[in-house]
């Protein structure tokens, strides 16, 4: 078990994570390889959950697209997630906002959170 904690400590990203929570407004920086090219795509929207912890720790974000729910899973320690902004906080209490896939317009927003 030591070992594959080494391995775990090892790969895990330390600096570069920031201190986001659930029902915060994130942008994701996301690198995207098509062919021999790669580029950065941003995706926006809402962390509605925060699953596992250590190296497998993964977070889920929300936006509503041309009146489309899309939700992506990403991984926190990925070498494909460049960066994460926190855009703005959010203020829950709950620790996972699925209950937001059935509400729509104003009701699917989350109160800003006053630091």
């Amino acid at each position: 078990m030591d070992a594959l904690k080494l391995i775990s400590d090892s790969s895990m990203k330390k600096e570069e994570v920031p201190a986001f929570e659930v029902g915060d407004t994130v942008k994701v920086h996301v690198q995207i390889k098509e062919g021999d090219k790669s580029r950065i795509q941003i995706f926006e929207g809402t962390v509605i959950a925060k699953k596992h912890g250590g190296i497998s720790e993964t977070f889920t974000v929300r936006r509503v697209a041309h009146g489309c729910g899309i939700e992506r899973v990403f991984p926190v320690h990925a070498p494909a997630v460049a960066k994460v902004e926190v855009v703005r906080h959010g203020k829950v209490r709950r620790a996972k906002l699925y209950y937001l896939r059935d509400r729509v317009g104003k009701a699917a927003k989350v109160k800003e959170q006053i630091r």
